[in-house]
C-alpha cells in the first residue's frame, strides 16, 4: 500500500476549491505539504478548516521561474500536484493574455523546474476537458485530438501538449487529468452554476442561468476528484502509466437547467423558477467525458452521484453563510443581516459583537467606517498604541479563523480588554486634537 507519510508534497494553486481539499487529504495522510499560494484567499477552504496553517506555504507566481526551481530544490519535493491556473470561462474571453500567461507559461515554467529536480519522483498535472474543444462524438476519450478554439479551451488544449512533450522527451514522471466541472464546498466563483445557484437559494432569491440553460456538462463532486488524483499519483511509479491522460467524470452528463433543478430539489425550493439569460458566448455546447480508461488503468470509479454531492455541498454553504458573517454583503448591510440573523446589534456599536452559532463564537463584527478608522489611528500613534490595535486584530483574527483553542468565555474577556486598550488610545487621540 502506497505509504503518503513524510513524503514532500507540492501544490499549486492550493486555495483553490480541489487544492484546499486536496490538501487537506493528503495532510491526513501525514504528507509534508509544500503550498505555492498566489493571492490571498482568506476565505477558502484551505483556511477555513485551519490546513493553511499545518503547510509550508510559499508565496509566489507559477510563472516566475527562480521561485518555482527553489521550491522544488529546496524543499526536496517527490511528488507534485500542479493545479495553478485562471480557471474561469468568462475571464478568459474577457482578458485572455492573463490566462494564457498563467495557464500556459505556468505550466512550462514548472515543467521546466520539476525536470531539474532530482529528487521528484511523481508529477500530476491538473488540465480539463475543455482541452478537448468541441467535438460531434461523445463522450470524449483520451484519444480525441485536442482542439480547443476559445481562449480558456486553448490555454488548456496548450498546457496539456506542453505537459505530453515533457514526459516525452525528457521522460518526466508524470500523469495529466482531464476532468469535468468540479463543485463542491469551497468554490467561491459565484458565476459557476453550482455555487451562483446555492447562494441565491439560500438567499431566498431566483438563481440566474447565464446560458440558455442546454448547455451539458459532467459535474464531478470534489472529494471523487481528489481521491483521482490521488491513485493516479499512487500509480506513476509504474511506467505503463507515466505519459498518460486520463478521463475523470461521472459519466452522468446533465444540462445546467437539470443541475439547477437538482439544487431546488435537494434545498426544498422549487418554488424558486431560474432566470434565463442567454447571453453566454463562446462556450463549448456539449462536452462530457468517458472514464474507461481511469477505470481499467486505476481502478477508479466515483462514489458521488450528482444529487448526494449537491446535498453535501449545500450543507457547506449553509456553514459558510451562517458562519462567517457575510463578509461579501458587509458593506452595504453588515448590521442589517447580523440582527436578522443573530439579534440586536447595535448600528452605532463600535464594540466588537460575538456572534455564536451552537455556542461557538464565529465572527466578530465591528462597522468598517470604525474598523478603518482605528487601523489608521493606529498607524499614526506611539508604538503602544499599534501594539494594542495589532493584539485586537489577532484576537478578531482567532475568532474568525475556526477551529479556536479558546473558550467563547475567554475570547470575550481578551476581546474586551484589547478593545478598551484601543477605545482608550482613540480617546486619547481625540482629547489631544
Amino acid at each position: 500500500m502506497f505509504n503518503w507519510r513524510d513524503r514532500n508534497v507540492l501544490i499549486t494553486g492550493c486555495t483553490g476549491i480541489l487544492g484546499s481539499w486536496l490538501t487537506m487529504a493528503l495532510v491526513d495522510r501525514g504528507a509534508n505539504l509544500v503550498g505555492l499560494i498566489y493571492d490571498e484567499a482568506p476565505r477558502s477552504q484551505l483556511v477555513r478548516s485551519g490546513y493553511d496553517r499545518r503547510i509550508t506555504r510559499v508565496r509566489g507566481s507559477v510563472t516566475d521561474y527562480a521561485l518555482m526551481e527553489r521550491a522544488f530544490n529546496e524543499f526536496e519535493i517527490d511528488t507534485c500536484f500542479h493545479l495553478a491556473a485562471q480557471a474561469l470561462v468568462t475571464v478568459a474571453n474577457r482578458a485572455p493574455l492573463s490566462t494564457f500567461e498563467s495557464n500556459i507559461k505556468g505550466t512550462w515554467t514548472l515543467l521546466e523546474a520539476a525536470r531539474r529536480c532530482p529528487t521528484l519522483t511523481r508529477l500530476v498535472i491538473a488540465s480539463s476537458d475543455k482541452a478537448y474543444g468541441e467535438h460531434e462524438v461523445l463522450p470524449y476519450n483520451e484519444n480525441a485530438p485536442l482542439q480547443g478554439r476559445h481562449p480558456y479551451d486553448v490555454s488548456k488544449s496548450c498546457a496539456d501538449l506542453i505537459a505530453l512533450a515533457y514526459a516525452e522527451t525528457y521522460g518526466l514522471p508524470l500523469g495529466i487529468t482531464r476532468c469535468g466541472n468540479i463543485y463542491g464546498g469551497g468554490d467561491l466563483h459565484w458565476d459557476r452554476v453550482v455555487p451562483g445557484t446555492i447562494r441565491s437559494v439560500l438567499r431566498g432569491e431566483r438563481p440566474i442561468v447565464r446560458s440558455d440553460g442546454t448547455l451539458t456538462r459532467d459535474y464531478l463532486y470534489v472529494e471523487d476528484i481528489v481521491s483521482a488524483y490521488i491513485l493516479l499519483a499512487e500509480h506513476l511509479d509504474d511506467p505503463a502509466i507515466q505519459g498518460q491522460a486520463l478521463n475523470f467524470g461521472l459519466n452522468d452528463p446533465r444540462t445546467v437547467l437539470e443541475v439547477v433543478g437538482a439544487i431546488l430539489e435537494v434545498a426544498s425550493r422549487p418554488d424558486l423558477e431560474p432566470i434565463i439569460l442567454n447571453q453566454s458566448l463562446h462556450e463549448i455546447r456539449h462536452q462530457y467525458l468517458s472514464s474507461e480508461k481511469a477505470r481499467q488503468l486505476l481502478g477508479w470509479e466515483p462514489r458521488w452521484t450528482l444529487e448526494a454531492g449537491l446535498r453535501e455541498t449545500l450543507a457547506w454553504y449553509r456553514e459558510f453563510f451562517a458562519g462567517r458573517g457575510e463578509y461579501e454583503m458587509a458593506e452595504e448591510k453588515q448590521l442589517k443581516e447580523a440582527q436578522l440573523a443573530y439579534g440586536t446589534v447595535p448600528a452605532d456599536s463600535v464594540e466588537p459583537v460575538i456572534l455564536k452559532q451552537a455556542g461557538q463564537p464565529v465572527f466578530a463584527v465591528l462597522p468598517f467606517e470604525e474598523y478603518r478608522r482605528l487601523r489608521d489611528l493606529a498607524s499614526s500613534e506611539h508604538q503602544r498604541r499599534q501594539a494594542a490595535w495589532a493584539r485586537l486584530n489577532a484576537l478578531l483574527e482567532e475568532v474568525h479563523s475556526r477551529p479556536t483553542d479558546l473558550t467563547s468565555e475567554e475570547i470575550e474577556a481578551e476581546i474586551t480588554i484589547a478593545m478598551n486598550e484601543v477605545k482608550e488610545m482613540h480617546r486619547a487621540h481625540r482629547g489631544g486634537r
